[in-house]
């Protein structure tokens, strides 16, 4: 049996905030505002593995009023999305993924992006796909003034389970 899941999510960007992206901070002069790290690629993959196996969102996990998962790494909120979809006996067949981001390009970081992601999902990075893309400088996106991911998943239920 398979299942698919699907998770978004957008931060605005603010000065003096690190940018962080797939767990790996990108040099930039602003970073993404938000009650934890605001790592937008593990937000989104964190809802789509949740969701994809029916088990909550990251904002029912890890609230944003809990203090606990102020400034949080993000890497946390993964880990335990990975931890619910195995205990629920599923594997992952393959992410994939999109950063709409006007600047920095992520395309210098996508291979450290996709290593760190596999190294916490303990899968093969062959199974991982991001893609950058801009807002074309349409609207607020594309004045550099926020950035979204969106990913998709693909689950397969583990034979003997």
């Amino acid at each position: 049996m398979y299942r698919i899941g699907t998770g978004f999510d957008i931060h605005k960007l603010k000065r003096g905030k690190k940018l962080i992206i797939g767990g790996v901070e990108i040099p930039s002069d602003v970073g993404f505002d938000a009650h934890s790290d605001g790592d937008i690629f593990f937000h989104a993959l964190t809802d789509a593995l949740l969701g994809a196996v029916g088990h909550g969102d990251i904002g029912q996990l890890f609230p944003d009023t809990d203090s606990r998962w102020k400034n949080a790494d993000s890497s946390v909120f993964l880990k335990e999305a990975s931890r619910i979809i195995k205990e629920k006996g599923y594997s992952i067949v393959n992410i994939d993924g999109f950063i709409i981001l006007q600047k920095p390009k992520i395309l210098p970081y996508r291979e450290k992006i996709i290593q760190n992601t596999a190294g916490i999902l303990n899968i093969n990075k062959d199974r991982i796909f991001i893609k950058g893309k801009t807002y074309e400088k349409l609207g607020e996106l594309g004045e550099g003034k926020a950035g979204i991911a969106q990913v998709v998943v693909l689950l397969k239920k583990e034979e003997n389970r």
